[in-house]
């Protein structure tokens, strides 16, 4: 009779110990590849970056955007901004009321500062959604190996998002177009 209670546990055992290495936050365990999310630093790297988008708005009085864009292209690690503003007036906001732009080209140094301030933050299943009336920030991640699936970024705690917005700030402040 205790052979029959003990078979069951015996058969899950193995499933148990397969899968049990493969929930929790940076995981390596067999199925880390079916966890609900990546982590930045540790599923995915620096180099495995190909953008990095950021996106304010507030279409409310004194409409603001403002977006943020680390992107690659041709070998190279280049900065985007733009900043739109109504003053006075409700959104949203169109390109004639730009404020401020423009591109510069980083430094690996300042390439590895930027993957600093996604250290730890997660990726997740992008979420469409059609609810209205929030200002962001949105933010998506663009990485090697994503197949379209792995984009909707959020950042390890508020310290992160805060130097990153410091670090977009002095970027933005030394482009070409400002």
């Amino acid at each position: 009779m205790k052979r029959k209670r003990l078979l069951p546990f015996l058969l899950c055992l193995p499933i148990a110990l397969l899968v049990g290495g493969c929930g929790g936050r940076g995981s390596k365990g067999l199925f880390s590849a079916l966890k609900p999310e990546k982590v930045v630093g540790d599923d995915i790297q620096a180099e495995d970056i190909t953008e990095f988008v950021y996106t304010f708005e507030n279409i409310n009085y004194n409409a603001k955007y403002r977006r943020y864009r680390f992107f690659t292209e041709d070998g190279k690690y280049l900065f985007f901004h733009e900043t739109r503003e109504r003053p006075d007036e409700y959104g949203p906001t169109t390109p004639e009321d730009t404020t401020a732009s423009g591109t510069v080209e980083l430094t690996g140094e300042e390439w590895d500062s930027f993957f600093e301030t996604l250290r730890g933050g997660t990726v997740r299943k992008r979420k469409d959604g059609t609810e209205t009336g929030g200002y962001g920030p949105w933010t998506y991640l663009y990485w090697k190996n994503d197949k379209n699936k792995y984009r909707q970024f959020e950042f390890r705690d508020p310290s992160a998002r805060f130097a990153f917005e410091a670090l977009c700030v002095s970027l933005a402040e030394r482009s070409d177009g400002n």
